[in-house]
């Protein structure tokens, strides 16, 4: 889930580098093994939804399927009432960036552009990730945006290792999305992670000058999370308080991880790949 500090939504200008920062932690093996596992049921519910996922169902459909999950093993939903979100799942359809909030009255079409984000507690750690799905037919153009926004999110992953700063990841995020022509919108930026669902640093992937560039550390968990427009990287808020939309109504995408920082790269926590 992309934020800027643990107030959802809240805009780059009142970012918290002009706040008092609390310190990064540093995670224990003990620790790490919990967040694997967190992140193992975040992947397993994703995992689970891209396949299931088919024209005519609506995104609460999907929400009461993903808690139902969760909670078989062993996790409970991080997201349902935190600062009063009212769901499992953020389901964000098309031109919604971030944080659509799931309902019976929302189906899902062929054609459509579907962000499902979710988290998990377990045991006293969260686990953190999101994926974009193309759901039935979908325009060539809106498929190459989509395989754009995944490998944006590897090119922030392949940045993660002790030494490196964040101004990597950013740089190298930037860049890939400006050479494939999109934008990146930087009202949201990824986090860290573990005890609570938002902790230092903000991880941002535009170069800025206004969040601190941060010297990676082994054992810091991370989110990389870039958004992705097509068209502006404006965004503007629904009166619903949650769902963030671009200006322009462009197709907006994101892929997210977990990570851990090691001494020679990363672990992604959240692979799906590895179930």
């Amino acid at each position: 889930m992309n934020i800027l500090s643990d107030i959802l939504s809240q805009p780059l200008q009142s970012s918290p580098a002009k706040k008092q920062r609390r310190a990064i932690e540093i995670r224990s093996q003990r620790e790490i093994g919990i967040m694997r596992q967190a992140s193992k049921i975040v992947a397993t519910v994703l995992s689970e939804i891209s396949a299931m996922v088919k024209p005519g169902m609506t995104t609460a459909d999907l929400d009461i399927y993903a808690e139902k999950r969760i909670r078989e093993m062993g996790a409970v939903p991080s997201l349902k009432g935190y600062r009063g979100f009212p769901a499992t799942l953020c389901t964000s359809l098309n031109n919604e960036a971030v944080h659509g909030i799931p309902s019976p009255k929302r189906v899902i079409h062929s054609g459509d552009v579907l962000k499902v984000d979710t988290c998990a507690y377990y045991q006293g750690f969260h686990g953190d990730s999101c994926i974009t799905l193309a759901v039935g037919d979908i325009s060539a153009e809106a498929a190459n945006f989509i395989r754009v926004a995944e490998e944006a999110l590897y090119k922030g992953v392949e940045q993660v290792k002790a030494g490196n700063y964040l101004i990597d990841i950013a740089g190298a995020v930037q860049d890939y999305v400006a050479s494939n022509g999109y934008s990146i919108v930087e009202d949201f930026t990824g986090h860290g992670v573990g005890r609570n669902i938002h902790e230092e640093p903000a991880v941002f992937f535009f170069r800025t000058r206004e969040l601190p560039n941060v010297k990676l550390r082994s054992g810091m968990t991370l989110t990389i999370e870039p958004i992705l427009s097509a068209g502006s990287k404006q965004t503007h808020l629904l009166p619903d308080g949650w769902t963030v939309v671009t200006a322009d109504h462009s197709l907006a995408a994101q892929f997210e991880h977990t990570v851990l920082v090691t001494e020679d790269g990363c672990e992604i926590l959240s692979d799906r790949t590895t179930l």
